[in-house]
């Protein structure tokens, strides 16, 4: 049998043997081995921000912040049409082959779209820590039981990791000691965050907002990450209140 080669990756700087914990495992995977350890280490302090960025998750456009950044899912949308042909292909055969095979592109798929999440998390977390600022995400737990979709999407909002790409915000956050919040995602892409108008035909399609009552328009997506954004000033200004004495 070959000799594994292994690479440790680690920070520049940062000591991997210090922050060792408990043991290791090493893995074969598709030819190749890898070395899964345990690291314990020591987050850094979280400062105080000096403001918010406010991010809108979404299905076309992954991640959409307040400052108008757009991490788009269309090049991934086709990767993962083009993967459910094949799957489907390889399905109507029935071998012992295609199983395997089945197997292997679904470890890929997963392993492309975790690939995304990270990048698009790293992008995010970099801004609000360059710029002092906190991070705030929408609380979307059970929301695949919440939201209604067309039809032609369903595939795609049962299939992409949403909980994923939060985790990975939340832990670069921690990381890199930037402040994070998860705030109530209720009627974000329908309130306008310079009247204060909430209505369901503001959003006259999925892309655009148009407030009735006060004319502000723009791009849906960056209306709700501003909308999160200043959920995200209130909440943790109360949040950090001086909590009173007990009697």
């Amino acid at each position: 049998m070959q000799e594994p080669a292994v690479r440790l990756l680690a920070r520049p700087g940062q000591d991997t043997a210090a922050h060792r914990k408990g043991e290791s495992d090493l893995v074969h995977r598709d030819g190749k081995w890898f070395l899964l350890a345990t690291c314990d280490v020591p987050e850094p302090e979280v400062y105080e921000p000096v403001d918010w960025v406010g991010v809108d998750r979404g299905i076309v456009n992954l991640a959409t912040t307040s400052d108008g950044d757009n991490h788009q899912g269309r090049r991934l949308d086709r990767y993962r049409r083009w993967q459910a042909r094949k799957r489907a292909e390889l399905q109507a055969t029935r071998t012992r082959s295609a199983a395997r095979i089945l197997k292997k592109r679904a470890r890929r798929e997963k392993r492309h779209a975790t690939h995304v999440n990270h990048t698009i998390s790293k992008q995010v977390v970099a801004v609000a820590a360059r710029t002092g600022r906190g991070i705030a995400l929408e609380e979307l737990s059970g929301i695949r039981g919440r939201v209604t979709v067309p039809r032609d999407q369903r595939a795609r909002l049962s299939s992409w990791p949403f909980h994923q790409l939060g985790e990975f915000i939340a832990y670069k956050a921690r990381l890199h000691g930037v402040p994070f919040i998860a705030v109530d995602p209720a009627y974000t892409s329908q309130r306008c965050p310079r009247c204060g108008h909430t209505a369901r035909n503001n959003r006259p399609t999925r892309d655009d907002f148009c407030c009735r009552r006060c004319g502000l328009a723009g791009p849906a997506d960056v209306v709700a990450g501003v909308n999160v954004r200043d959920r995200a000033r209130s909440a943790w200004v109360f949040v950090n209140m001086p909590q009173p004495a007990p009697a």
